[in-house]
């Protein structure tokens, strides 16, 4: 095993057949930033996010209730400010030769983000991703509210997906992968025919059968 990946390789019907659907975390996994983060910097609130998010992704606070209490220190910012921190988003080493070699191998990929569908979307089209789903903003008079739209992309959420869009893809679940880095994760990363940490929170690490140590999607590959 080498220093970029630790725990279990791909077995089993994920070893005969390869994946045939990999879901993956798109903050501090896709890409590189966290988005609240980056749009708090506009609200003067950035620190103050930061140090919840942080408790959040360590599994010490209600992901939910983070978020909201998060997404509150946005109101009043004008909606422009999220175009903005899609320019700002860096994608995480390895990314696109990752979901090329999964496409060009039959594999299905999608993304779920605690994070906003604003910034998910566009990263979906531009990646060719074929499933993608987030939180979403709410807006009035072209200003944020404060608040988040409809269901909160959690922990439960998160593994719904995962076998939800198994079952549309036709895939079984011994032939999905998932990779994440915070405990929200854990739910999809256990589910997962294989569950991959990226280069994880201890609690996530700890918890994963595989891990990954280094900051480039590649080595998700060598677990595969």
């Amino acid at each position: 095993m080498s220093e970029r990946v630790s725990g279990a390789r791909a077995s089993g019907l994920l070893a005969a057949k390869g994946p045939g659907l990999l879901v993956m975390d798109v903050d501090s996994t896709l890409i590189e930033q966290e988005v609240i983060e980056l749009i708090a910097e506009h609200a003067g609130s950035r620190a103050q996010v930061a140090e919840i998010t942080g408790r959040a992704m360590r599994g010490e606070l209600d992901f939910e209730a983070s978020l909201r209490e998060r997404v509150a220190t946005l109101a009043g910012l004008p909606v422009e400010v999220l175009d903005e921190v899609v320019a700002q988003t860096r994608l995480t080493r390895g990314a696109v030769e990752l979901i090329e070699e999964l496409h060009a191998s039959g594999c299905r990929v999608g993304i779920v983000s605690g994070g906003f569908e604003e910034v998910a979307a566009p990263l979906a089209a531009r990646l060719g991703i074929d499933h993608v789903a987030a939180n979403r903003l709410e807006v009035a008079d072209g200003r944020l509210t404060g608040r988040v739209e409809g269901r909160v992309v959690d922990r439960e959420v998160k593994t719904r997906l995962l076998r939800q869009w198994a079952r549309a893809d036709g895939v079984e679940m011994e032939r999905t992968v998932a990779v994440g880095d915070g405990a929200n994760d854990l739910g999809m990363i256990a589910a997962a025919g294989l569950g991959i940490a990226f280069d994880a929170k201890p609690v996530v690490v700890r918890q994963a059968p595989a891990a990954v140590h280094v900051r480039d999607l590649r080595a998700v590959l060598e677990l595969l």
